[in-house]
């Protein structure tokens, strides 16, 4: 069992918990996951590591209510605990030797690309974080941000939180401004990811992209996360989750996620159906 020592609302239906877990804390690195289980008979997410502490021994999630599992997993409160936390998973960023890096977060993308700034800054490197939402409602992590990176650069679809635009029409400013980027790490929805990479690959930058919310078993086992990279069949979760962006078929892995929407729909449904049996006990 895995106690939640922290939980904070970051916008209406996302949620950052702090949970002990010493084994995870002290081998966890940025682009890396965990699978969890909130009870005995609860099935297994992968949530991807936001943050983490060795000296406390603690890690740190964050995820949006958006199925019955996490769902489930944001009515539990601080001082209760999760049944499983297995960790730390997949191939860890390769970060080293970077200079000057744009990193681009998309939503809840943002809580990913995060860690990966922030390690990134305290090894030296110059950031220009970009991040990206639909309005000002559902910014996070911005304090945060901030102090992560050189430069923070945030907009939203609809301009409410000052300037409208997408995250690439920055990243081509910043580009054409000339600024000579190592390398380009993306995170966040799929298309926003594809249209990243088209916008680095006329000018031939390295661009890393993060296929993290493909994963449903995290072992491997499901195939549910294969992916097209180079032409070859790949798994998110234990080949990934990062891929050369210029490489990935985001086409064909828009599709196959697509086909899951039904069963998503119906888990929330059942998850509400039963929320509604135990307040009317």
């Amino acid at each position: 069992m895995y106690q939640i020592l922290k939980k904070r609302t970051l916008n209406a239906n996302t949620k950052l918990m702090v949970i002990d877990a010493p084994h995870v804390a002290r081998k966890a690195e940025p682009g890396q996951f965990i699978i969890l289980r909130v009870s005995e008979n609860g099935e297994r997410i992968p949530l991807t590591i936001a943050a983490y502490d060795r000296k406390k021994g603690t890690v740190t999630i964050i995820f949006q209510e958006v199925g019955a599992t996490t769902m489930a997993l944001g009515e539990l409160n601080e001082g209760e605990y999760v049944r499983d936390f297995v960790g730390p998973l997949g191939i860890a960023s390769e970060l080293d030797g970077l200079k000057k890096v744009a990193v681009v977060g998309g939503g809840l993308g943002c809580a990913i690309a995060y860690p990966q700034a922030k390690k990134l800054h305290d090894m030296g490197c110059e950031v220009d974080l970009i991040a990206g939402f639909r309005n000002k409602d559902i910014i996070i992590l911005e304090e945060e941000m901030r102090a992560a990176s050189t430069n923070l650069y945030i907009v939203t679809d609809d301009g409410s939180n000052g300037r409208k635009a997408l995250v690439t029409d920055v990243l081509k400013e910043l580009i054409e401004a000339g600024n000579q980027y190592d390398e380009v790490i993306a995170i966040g929805p799929m298309i926003m990811m594809k249209f990243v990479a088209e916008t680095t690959r006329p000018h031939g930058i390295k661009t890393v992209v993060s296929m993290n919310t493909i994963m449903v078993d995290g072992t491997g086992m499901c195939g549910c996360c294969r992916l097209t990279v180079g032409g070859e069949t790949k798994f998110a979760c234990v080949d990934g989750p990062d891929f050369d962006g210029h490489l990935v078929d985001f086409d064909s892995s828009m599709r196959r996620a697509a086909m899951y929407k039904a069963q998503e729909k119906a888990a929330v449904e059942r998850h509400q159906c039963n929320l509604m049996k135990q307040e009317v006990k």
